[in-house]
């Protein structure tokens, strides 16, 4: 356990963890629709989606990538990072109504630039990796 508590001050240590849940709604995939423009029919159509390879609807992947910059821009580095970069590779789809757990680790740290490198999780509620990735954060 380190003293780091989300001081703007401070940057994390490694090994540093912060997690977040969602339950993945109908609201929240017609919302990210409305805003991304991605009206594929694999995500909104039902009967589209049946005769898919997926035989459901899936989750927009990057709304579940989103989830992410949650856990970053409020838990951990916390306020006032910024996103520099992010690297995500899709494993499995998320379906509608999936507990999405992010998890995310301070893997390394360059003090002089104030720049915070972690490993991005996100699990389902059967603990299956969905997505990985990378992120940079500039701490302010």
């Amino acid at each position: 356990m380190s003293d780091y508590t989300g001081n703007p001050a401070l940057l994390p240590p490694v090994g540093t963890r912060a997690t977040r849940v969602r339950i993945v709604t109908e609201a929240d995939v017609v919302r990210f629709a409305e805003v991304s423009g991605d009206h594929n029919p694999v995500h909104l159509d039902a009967d589209y989606a049946a005769s898919s390879p997926f035989g459901k609807r899936i989750v927009h992947g990057l709304l579940t990538g989103a989830f992410i910059s949650a856990v970053l821009g409020n838990d951990l580095p916390g306020p006032g990072s910024i996103y520099l970069g992010q690297t995500l590779k899709f494993l499995a789809p998320v379906h509608l109504g999936d507990t999405v757990t992010v998890s995310v680790e301070v893997t390394a740290i360059r003090e002089e630039k104030r720049l915070v490198m972690l490993r991005t999780d996100c699990t389902n509620q059967q603990g299956k990796l969905v997505l990985t990735g990378e992120a940079t954060i500039k701490c302010v």
